[in-house]
């Protein structure tokens, strides 16, 4: 993201964790409307290009602001904090113990008795912790600061987001058996 690219200023918000996705989706279509590049189809070449130019990037703010997980890096990356995840190492060694214990269970929900069962309550878990994740985050992004453990509660959600996804997937294959 470059310094200058603030999506909330697109869509006229204060740049907010919380934000009101229904007033949000209000403003991008107003926004849309304005900009499509069908209403530019007799302009010139480039008034095309620059309509076409700026509903990709509401779009894009639109798809970024909508996700918590995004929309919480986007605020750290406008505070001056960003990071590659690759090289970010440390994480909370009891969240860890707790992925590997939900990955475990996960793993071996084929032999249980109800296998849809015992995916359901991981899902259902690890979706709950999601919340937990996502309510914290607004009271450091919103209020308290924090920037760090918010970063390490951004991590935490990737890793709790490729988990509901795997869960998701193994529940959707063993409903078709």
């Amino acid at each position: 993201m470059s310094a200058e690219t603030n999506h909330f200023a697109l869509f006229g918000l204060e740049p907010r964790f919380a934000i009101d996705l229904d007033e949000l989706t209000r403003r991008y279509r107003d926004l849309q409307q304005a900009v499509h590049p069908d209403r530019y189809a007799s302009a010139s070449d480039a008034e095309r290009r620059l309509s076409m130019q700026r509903s990709v990037a509401l779009n894009e703010a639109l798809q970024v602001l909508r996700d918590p997980l995004r929309r919480a890096r986007h605020l750290l990356a406008l505070r001056g904090l960003e990071w590659e995840d690759e090289y970010e190492t440390r994480m909370d060694p009891a969240f860890l113990m707790q992925q590997m214990e939900w990955r475990e269970a996960l793993g071996g929900a084929r032999e249980a008795a109800d296998p849809l069962e015992v995916t359901g309550r991981i899902l259902d878990e690890v979706s709950a912790e999601r919340r937990r994740i996502i309510a914290r985050l607004g009271e450091l992004l919103d209020g308290e600061g924090a920037p760090e453990e918010a970063k390490g509660l951004i991590l935490q959600l990737q890793f709790l987001g490729k988990l509901i996804q795997e869960a998701e997937a193994l529940e959707a294959e063993l409903e078709e058996i």
